[in-house]
């Protein structure tokens, strides 16, 4: 499926559902939209992921057959310098494919242009409706569960996830990511977004992706959140829980002391963050923290290996940049 990107100001580090997208999905990005950057390409800022021309808007983009809504700002809501884009998208004869808790399918503009011209609105954080209360049966399936969780939003749980069943994959492993975030769905094509289920359901909608992934080797659930986050912990909390993970892998951002967004509050101690998961599985599942995944970003060479050291020495585990680096170190560690 060819595919135009909305990433106005914020490609490409506050738009990781678009990086996500042009990393690990299948779709052929035709153009990403963004006013800052137009007339620029996607290769100019990110060089290890699929290039596209960014453009200002969605008229200047070249034919395709969907737009995907690729930033989700804090609280996931709908800012309206996208109408724009998102009415020529489906004047154009485009499907829009959005994450946010901001439905496009209950905008009666949006809702009635795509009834004219016969296209869809996806919304893909919109859970299935009958979801229930976990049965704590997510161990019961064929396969060796691994989480990744994190010191905070946005430290790579999705990255790693998808990197790790890469590596499975280059091993002969059959392997298979949970997706539980907007952007893994758009990845996969299928998945729930754990952040918009009822608490009560939410450690069951989990356990039903973890069961609905099917027999394998081993599957990589996407972990979200941190367990300690000032807003996002509840859903950490469910995934940890609905999962019933065999093996976790901490994911973090390098030189990173606060909590985005969160400023006044600091990260705890990578060690502490160790201790919490793990004595918040333990009543359930017989999980360790066995890797680290380091985002190194930005940082040159000799820093980043800094950095990835002084995270498994603290965590006193294997660690790695699974963009930078190979991941089978923490593959073998999560397999042990």
């Amino acid at each position: 499926m060819r595919v135009a990107i909305l990433a106005h100001q914020k490609f490409p580090d506050r738009a990781k559902t678009a990086v996500g997208v042009l990393r690990y999905g299948d779709h052929d990005v035709v153009a990403v939209l963004d006013r800052d950057h137009s007339g620029e390409r996607v290769h100019d800022f990110i060089p290890d992921v699929q290039d596209a021309p960014i453009v200002e808007t969605m008229a200047d983009a070249p034919e395709c057959d969907a737009l995907i809504i690729g930033v989700a700002p804090i609280g996931g809501g709908f800012e309206e310098s996208w109408r724009t884009d998102v009415e020529t998208a489906i004047e154009s004869g485009c499907d829009v494919v959005a994450g946010l808790h901001y439905f496009l399918s209950e905008d009666d503009e949006f809702v009635a242009r795509a009834e004219e011209h016969g296209v869809a609105l996806r919304d893909v954080r919109n859970p299935p409706d009958d979801l229930t209360v976990a049965e704590a049966t997510a161990s019961e399936v064929d396969a060796r569960i691994v989480l990744t969780v994190g010191t905070d939003c946005s430290t790579g749980k999705m990255t790693a996830s998808y990197e790790l069943r890469d590596a499975a994959r280059e091993r002969g492993l059959d392997a298979a990511v949970v997706p539980t975030g907007q952007t893994g769905i758009m990845i996969a094509g299928w998945g729930i977004a754990i952040d918009r289920v009822i608490s009560d359901f939410a450690a069951g909608a989990t356990e039903r992706l973890v069961q609905q992934a099917g027999d394998h080797d081993v599957v990589f659930v996407e972990g979200q959140g941190a367990v300690v986050h000032p807003a996002y912990s509840g859903v950490t909390t469910a995934i940890l829980h609905g999962a019933q993970p065999d093996s976790m892998v901490l994911c973090h951002v390098a030189g990173k002391e606060h909590f985005g967004g969160y400023e006044r509050f600091a990260l705890p101690d990578l060690s502490t963050y160790v201790q919490l998961y793990e004595d918040m599985a333990a009543p359930i599942a017989d999980a360790t923290v066995d890797a680290g995944m380091v985002n190194t970003r930005g940082m040159d060479e000799s820093g980043a290996d800094d950095a990835i050291e002084a995270v498994a020495e603290e965590i006193d585990a294997p660690a790695t940049d699974p963009v930078r680096y190979s991941a089978d170190d923490v593959l073998d560690a999560v397999l042990d």
